[in-house]
């Protein structure tokens, strides 16, 4: 007897699975305190079924997003039966599903009439995980256990018995009190999405929810196949290079990526990228994976929902023992990060395929973090710096970049931090954070803007820690189809004794004294197209916000600008771009 599929309660019931999940993220949002959750939202929330198998997602970081899902099946798969009501599994280890240490994922199955239907899921960047180095990141670490704990699936409630054990266990091994409470507001989000599911099974009965399930899969899969219908056959190539390993000077890692589509399936093959690294510049299955989807969905539908069904026709080739799939006990903390230089061979290969859709490179990402002590409060503080990092990503037809975007393994989900809030959680005093001028690359639509961001360091016993690409000439975002590159990142500390110190892109600085002066620029996003096809009142209008200076107006898009008078002089202008034809 075939199954009696309803299509309006098949779209009603996916809607609401990403109510759910958004319903997850705000109780995130209102009841974490570390700013990197609360305030950057440097989390996901995610709703599974009962083989582990993606129903909705809320996206505020899809690199982590789309790794939940691994780490959701190797949790089905380790406990099997040995599941109940009221249990909650917390979960970090990138060498069983997860994508990076500090990202720690609270999963809690959901029960209806005695029997396993789903599982709820928050995963949150937490402010430390133990490891050599306070903060979560490591330049130096040649191997796992030097990066982290590692928290295998592990329950912390037993059929709603609060585990006492176990949970001090683990947070003996993580420095900062914080994390507890943030841990305790995952496992929040996970009973709301519970509560969501129960509702749900409560007013349709579990037979029309998994027919409905299933359905959903199987036409969001069809949708996606439709999309790589509209691709040309062929084998596309890219490559780009990740730099420094943090121990061998000037080291470049390639990636070397064929894209492989024929008729309704894609094929991702990484074989020949570079072997991995000794130390932390590598990057577990799960991150890559999560690179390759997010970076492919960027090109396709954005209406198709997101659950299992998108990656049926997906394909990944990643050989073991690549820097993209490192083996145990590698260390991998700098594998989200990869996913820059890994959407940069992506939208290299698909331009040739479909160059009305990719972008141009994005601003490679430079994180800085800093911990320390507060004198104010007399305790300990971390912060990512999310305000300073956040780059531009690259021109595409018919529009410019998005200015201070930053990552594209967040894809705009990443926030800055509010000016108030950023003096009041750290000792640091704001000078300045502005559009970088000249900082994105020219072209017919031109790249994302970089920012400057300067501050004052009051914090005691500060250390800084550089994880991060694109401080080489040779790493600046990339422009496409004629399209200029955006600029380099850098980091400076200005100390009070007049040295100035630029961080490498990986390593550790200890010793940082009170009253330095942090200075940080994130690079803008590639180009798009001839510069010299750019509106001259575009051109005008960035001179005017002072975005693009006169002389780069006149140098990279032909425009002449009275610089009294912020007039174009037309015959100049023409004769300059009438040359370049």
């Amino acid at each position: 007897m075939s199954k009696k599929i309803d299509k309006i309660f098949a779209s009603v019931l996916q809607r609401r699975f990403k109510s759910i999940t958004e319903e997850m993220g705000l109780t995130l949002l209102r009841t974490t305190r570390s700013p990197i959750l609360n305030e950057a939202r440097d989390f996901v929330t995610g709703l599974y079924d009962r083989k582990g198998r993606m129903l909705e997602q809320t996206e505020y970081i899809p690199v982590l997003a789309f790794a939940i899902q691994p780490a959701c099946e190797y949790i089905v798969n380790y406990f099997g039966s040995d599941v109940y009501p009221g249990d909650v599994i917390l979960h970090n280890d990138v060498f069983s599903g997860g994508n990076q240490n500090a990202d720690v994922a609270v999963f809690k199955p959901v029960f209806y009439e005695e029997k396993l239907v789903a599982w709820a899921a928050c995963k949150g960047h937490q402010a430390d995980i133990g490891g050599a180095v306070a903060g979560g990141y490591n330049p130096e670490a040649r191997e796992v256990w030097q990066e982290a704990l590692r928290i295998t699936p592990v329950k912390i409630y037993e059929a709603g018995k609060f585990r006492k054990d176990v949970w001090d266990l683990i947070f003996a091994n993580i420095r900062y009190d914080i994390v507890e409470e943030d841990i305790k507001a995952e496992i929040g989000g996970c009973v709301v999405g519970e509560r969501g599911i129960t509702a749900l099974l409560e007013k349709y009965g579990i037979e029309k929810f998994d027919d409905h399930v299933e359905y959903l899969f199987d036409i969001t899969e069809k949708m996606v196949r439709n999309e790589i219908r509209e691709i040309p056959d062929g084998t596309y190539h890219g490559e780009s290079y990740a730099y420094y390993d943090g121990f061998h000077e000037g080291s470049r890692m390639k990636i070397n990526l064929d894209v492989i589509v024929k008729g309704d399936e894609i094929t991702f093959d990484y074989t020949g990228s570079a072997p991995q690294t000794e130390g932390f510049v590598n990057a577990p299955f799960a991150a890559t994976g999560s690179a390759v989807l997010l970076t492919f969905l960027m090109l396709i539908n954005p209406d198709i929902p997101h659950n299992d069904g998108i990656s049926r026709p997906i394909n990944i080739i990643n050989p073991e023992g690549s820097f993209l799939n490192a083996r145990f006990p590698a260390a991998t903390t700098f594998g989200n990060s990869l996913t820059g230089p890994n959407s940069d061979a992506i939208f290299k290969a698909f331009s040739q395929a479909l160059p009305k859709k990719v972008t141009a490179a994005w601003n490679r990402f430079l994180g800085f973090n800093l911990t320390g002590k507060d004198p104010r409060k007399n305790r300990s503080y971390v912060d990512i710096l999310f305000l300073a990092l956040k780059g531009g990503s690259g021109g595409t037809w018919m529009a410019d970049g998005y200015d201070h975007i930053g990552l594209i393994n967040c894809a705009g989900g990443i926030l800055a931090q509010d000016y108030e809030m950023f003096e009041i959680h750290d000792p640091h005093f704001l000078i300045k954070h502005e559009y970088l001028i000249d900082s994105a690359g020219a072209g017919r639509w031109r790249g994302g803007l970089g920012v400057e961001t300067e501050f004052e360091i009051y914090g005691e016993d500060v250390t800084g820690i550089a994880y991060g690409d694109g401080i080489e000439q040779e790493a600046r975002a990339f422009g496409l189809f004629g399209g200029k590159e955006g600029t380099v990142n850098r980091v400076e500390l200005k100390y009070p004794d007049g040295t100035v110190r630029v961080a490498k892109s990986k390593e550790i600085i200890r010793d940082i004294p009170t009253h330095t002066i942090f200075n940080e620029k994130a690079g803008g996003g590639g180009g798009y197209g001839d510069p010299f096809q750019r509106p001259v009142d575009k051109v005008l209008e960035d001179v005017k916000n002072e975005v693009v200076s006169i002389e780069s107006a006149k140098k990279d898009y032909g425009v002449v600008i009275d610089k009294t008078t912020f007039t174009v002089y037309e015959e100049a202008t023409e004769i300059l771009r009438g040359e370049r034809r």
